[in-house]
């Protein structure tokens, strides 16, 4: 395990490590505008639009996050063979991301997902989808685009939006591919694949997410705690239990996160901030765990380098990846290595 003397030198060790992504991609679309009146059509406010602009969503913003922490992304999707597509290679292009792992499909449109925000505020959201899994070719063409990449990646990200491009036997076969390859994996879950993710490395579920992935709909917070009924800690352990991987990551919003790898477990509290928007801060906290498990950090330090990029972007309006100086200014303020 390494042994680091500063945040500065620890970040600079995230430039050297190739992350492979693999998941569901989307196009993120805003239109920004402002509200004075209210539609005389119907109850609904009227947005005088000002600026429409595109962004890489879903595991493609998994992927700028990593870039934005400056490791290279390695990112392996479905999109459409249509417009959409059309701007989402773009944007990739346009931010130097590869498309060596893009399969585009004529059968299968682009996931958007349009946000309407007025002074400020999302006032509504509109998503063009279809979210059936992969047909077997359709798999088969991604597994052909992952496996000459594969190789050269120093850690693996499950990005799941149960959009239908991640599968049991997808999981399967990328989880063997990173055992043979000897890479580490993390997960970051949905409902759908939550309990086909085995022997991966990382697990890190939201407590939405854990409550319906063990069916535990009674899991609720205290109002003045972060005990559990039943325990995250007896929740993570029945999560180890059927899933036998050795990391459990739990984001719990406003209450920080707990992590646990059967040695030790700790609560994080989060940081008290401005939120202005939650989008994409799941992708934040993925993208900074599963460079610190590249990294074999402590599981304390891990959980609260991801607790702090998760809140810092939500200070943002829309998904946005981590400002990297940023969250190493706050680490310098806000953490100790010889402490973590």
């Amino acid at each position: 395990m390494p042994n680091y003397s500063s945040f500065p030198k620890l970040f600079e060790d995230f430039r050297r490590l190739k992350v492979l992504i693999v998941g569901d991609v989307m196009l993120d679309a805003y239109v920004w505008g402002s509200v004075h009146r209210i539609s005389p059509e119907a109850p609904v406010p009227i947005v005088n639009v000002k600026k429409r602009e595109s962004r890489l969503g879903g595991a493609a913003n998994v992927a700028l996050n990593i870039q934005s922490l400056g490791a290279t992304p390695i990112l392996c999707a479905v999109t459409g063979q249509d417009s959409a597509g059309d701007i989402f290679n773009q944007l990739l292009e346009q931010h130097q991301i590869s498309t060596a792992g893009i399969v585009r499909n004529p059968d299968r449109p682009t996931t958007v997902k349009e946000r309407i925000i007025g002074g400020g505020q999302q006032m509504l959201r509109i998503d063009a989808e279809h979210s059936h899994v992969l047909s077997e070719t359709e798999q088969e063409s991604l597994q052909q685009a992952i496996t000459p990449l594969l190789p050269q990646a120093d850690v693996i990200i499950f990005q799941d939006y149960d959009k239908g491009v991640l599968s049991e036997p997808l999981i399967q076969w990328v989880q063997q591919q990173a055992d043979q390859h000897q890479i580490l994996t993390a997960v970051d879950p949905k409902r759908r694949n939550f309990l086909h993710y085995k022997q991966a490395t990382l697990f890190k579920p939201n407590l939405k997410e854990l409550k319906e992935g063990l069916q535990q709909e009674a899991l609720a917070l205290h109002k003045e705690e972060y005990d559990l009924q039943p325990t995250i800690r007896e929740a993570s352990d029945a999560l180890r239990q059927r899933l036998q991987h050795q990391i459990t990551l739990i984001t719990l919003s406003e209450k920080g996160v707990f992590i646990d790898d059967t040695q030790q477990s700790v609560f994080i509290p989060a940081h008290v901030r401005e939120i202005s928007d939650v989008s994409g801060a799941g992708d934040t906290v993925i993208s900074i765990a599963a460079l610190c498990l590249a990294l074999q950090l402590p599981i304390p330090l891990t959980a609260s380098l991801a607790n702090l990029g998760g809140g810092i972007v939500c200070e943002y309006t829309g998904v946005v990846p981590i400002d990297v100086s940023r969250l190493l200014q706050e680490a310098n303020q806000h953490l100790t290595l010889s402490t973590t």
